[in-house]
């Protein structure tokens, strides 16, 4: 019997296993975060080593993120296929040859092809990752272990931050040595998903959609389920009342209000330039010139990065998501606008890494941590996995854009490094207002009644049975 770590109702127990697989499972948020981020520390470097154009440099950049799409769109039907665990122990792979490959690149096109494949292995985990997380936990722990996935993204970060300040110290040869070094660390994380997957159950529902019903009852009782019949049966139930969603179109007019706010989520959240930040912050910073903090500068934006999404995954259902986002509108706007005054006139340049830290910090509080919840409740269940696929993609192919013009527009003299900083101000008080008027509150609305909200499912039409199901 797997041993119990302590009981949390009638229903259910918490097991060790529960929680190791939810953490192990998670750890693919940590390797998305820290992929995402470890590029800052070694874009000049690169650059100058391959005399590459912006255009160029952005591309290293945004190579991943193209891969991260393709990766997104992709990783539901082998994760069908082969189960969720076992396309994670893929996906760990494709991790290790990225941070391999990166370290070793031989030239510009094979340093792109790496981090292409890191971005497949970004992009896959994004999707599987919560989705066995949500599938081996109980219903009432469900929201708080798949927020683990998202928490460590935003540790990814810091630890990349952290991790390319740290090997900064070592004085290592800069442009044959040292990026190397930064990318090649991601092997270590990767090394320690990959195994730790080994140790994990497959998800029952998989377990379950592929008739393996014994595994499935053994898969619960490690995880923790008391009434594992009760919860069989629901789960059969469940995928048989979902079994017809496939040949729903999402492209209809019925759906254009939920898909409107599922694009404009995604879309706001990546026009503030926030990924552009991210990618070059090094760069952006060293170019400004501020002395406080040293090479520990990125390190300071990671902790307020993880502080922010902390506090706001504590208090996302008590304020709500439309707050939340209103609230950032405007937090995230000011310290956006104060930096564009600084990167114009070079005025009070030692306050800018705190202003970028206060945008960052707005910005994963309300943004950062509504986006994937936001668009998960907004489409109706039986559209609901097309809508996030729709959302993702816009996220995701605006972070690719970002990523790739971002060292084109600073290289404008003068006022170049201003300019998206002004662009995600600007476009953070439009959300504001677009998020004012035209978004819906879901705190706390069971989805169907959502459905009722958002006009997909009027009233009349709603049945005791559909509420239930």
């Amino acid at each position: 019997m797997t041993n119990l770590v302590g009981a949390v109702k009638k229903d259910y127990v918490v097991t060790s296993t529960l929680i190791r697989a939810a953490i192990v499972a998670s750890l693919g948020g940590l390797l998305f975060g820290f992929d995402t981020a470890v590029i800052a520390g070694t874009t000049a470097a690169i650059q100058s080593l391959y005399q590459l154009s912006d255009w160029a440099m952005g591309f290293v950049v945004s190579s991943a993120l193209i891969g991260t799409i393709i990766g997104t769109l992709i990783s539901s039907k082998p994760g069908d296929k082969w189960g969720r665990r076992e396309s994670l122990k893929v996906l760990g792979f494709l991790f290790i040859v990225s941070a391999l490959g990166c370290a070793f690149a031989w030239d510009y096109w094979s340093l792109c092809t790496f981090r292409f494949i890191g971005g497949l292995a970004i992009g896959g985990s994004s999707v599987l990752g919560p989705m066995y997380i949500a599938e081996i936990s109980p219903a009432k722990l469900r929201g708080r272990l798949v927020i683990l996935f998202q928490f460590n993204v935003c540790l990814g970060i810091l630890l990349a931050y952290f991790s390319n300040a740290m090997i900064e110290l070592l004085n290592l040869n800069e442009l044959y040595v040292q990026w190397r070094v930064m990318l090649g660390m991601g092997f270590v994380p990767a090394l320690v998903f990959t195994a730790m997957l080994y140790t994990i159950p497959k998800s029952p529902r998989w377990l379950v959609l592929v008739n393996k019903y014994d595994e499935a009852r053994k898969v619960l009782s490690q995880i923790g389920e008391v009434k594992i019949d009760q919860e069989m049966a629901e789960i059969t139930a469940s995928l048989e009342s979902n079994a017809g969603q496939f040949k729903e179109k999402l492209f209809q007019k019925k759906y254009l209000y939920p898909i409107f706010l599922g694009v404009a989520v995604a879309a706001f959240n990546q026009l503030s330039f926030v990924n552009g930040f991210l990618y070059y912050l090094n760069d952006t910073l060293n170019d400004i010139g501020a002395k406080f903090g040293g090479k520990f500068q990125p390190v300071i934006i990671g902790v307020a990065n993880v502080i922010a999404v902390t506090i706001a995954l504590l208090t996302i259902d008590k304020i709500g998501r439309k707050k939340l986002l209103l609230i950032g509108s405007w937090g995230s706007a000011i310290p956006l606008f104060f930096c564009a005054y600084i990167a114009w006139t070079r005025n009070l340049i030692e306050l800018f890494p705190w202003s970028i830290a206060a945008f960052i910090l707005f910005f994963s509080f309300s943004q950062g941590a509504v986006i994937w919840v936001y668009i998960s409740e907004v489409f109706p269940n039986k559209v609901r996995s097309k809508g996030l696929s729709l959302g993702s993609f816009t996220h995701w192919a605006l972070a690719a854009i970002a990523a790739q013009v971002y060292p084109v527009i600073i290289a404008i003299p003068k006022i170049g490094l201003s300019i998206p900083f002004i662009v995600g101000a600007v476009m953070m008080i439009v959300q504001f207002f677009v998020v004012w008027f035209l978004f819906v509150e879901t705190k706390g609305i069971p989805l169907e009644q959502l459905e009722e909200k958002l006009g997909v499912n009027p009233k009349k039409d709603l049945t005791v049975d559909s509420i239930y199901t």
